[in-house]
């Protein structure tokens, strides 16, 4: 069962960031919706409304355009943004474990949790995974190429049509097994 509105019925201001492939849209959008999963998944129209936007382009150094509202294509989305972290209506809470896991979403990665049914491993989740856009919590994004430098979040709402690689991440150290001090280099022995 699905409320298509937040357990308060009323409307609210949510703001959100979103990750076109040129531009930072910030701004609010007016909801009966209670996540920002819902916003963008159970959108009736392929865009989005915000108010009080501001857009600002990769890596400029010019001051964000502002505008009193702007409409962005849901296909242009790369990802969502929010800051805060919404509580899970207890009576709509299905359980589920969370997994650590990379988004590829040229040119960003995303590295966060995934939320998926228990019992299941990873790689039989992915394919259960239905939404437009996947919700990844205790989210890092980056972007080396378009020098966007690595933030952590919330929440990110990656959309699927746009990820190229979605799989499960560990950390590595590159230095385990490595000595930490460097010895000398023996001196050569004359023969």
């Amino acid at each position: 069962m699905s409320l298509p509105f937040d357990h308060l019925g009323s409307l609210r201001a949510v703001p959100m960031t979103l990750y076109t492939e040129m531009l930072i849209v910030r701004g609010t959008i007016q909801t009966l919706q209670h996540r920002v999963t819902d916003i963008l998944n159970q959108a009736t129209d392929p865009h989005l409304v915000l108010e009080d936007v501001t857009l600002e382009d990769y890596g400029s150094a010019d001051l964000p355009l502002r505008a009193e509202f702007a409409q962005v294509n849901l296909a242009s989305i790369l990802f969502a943004v929010s800051l805060t972290t919404v509580e899970p209506i207890r009576e709509l809470r299905t359980p589920k474990v969370s997994e650590r896991a990379l988004v590829s979403v040229p040119p960003f990665r995303v590295v966060g949790q995934v939320h998926l049914l228990p019992e299941r491993g990873l790689r039989e989740s992915l394919g259960e995974l239905h939404g437009a856009f996947i919700p990844v919590t205790d989210a890092t994004f980056w972007s080396d190429r378009v020098g966007e430098a690595r933030q952590t979040v919330a929440f990110v709402g990656v959309n699927r049509a746009r990820a190229q690689v979605f799989a499960p991440f560990r950390e590595v150290d590159p230095w385990a097994g490595v000595p930490h001090t460097l010895e000398e280099p023996e001196p050569p022995t004359a023969g």
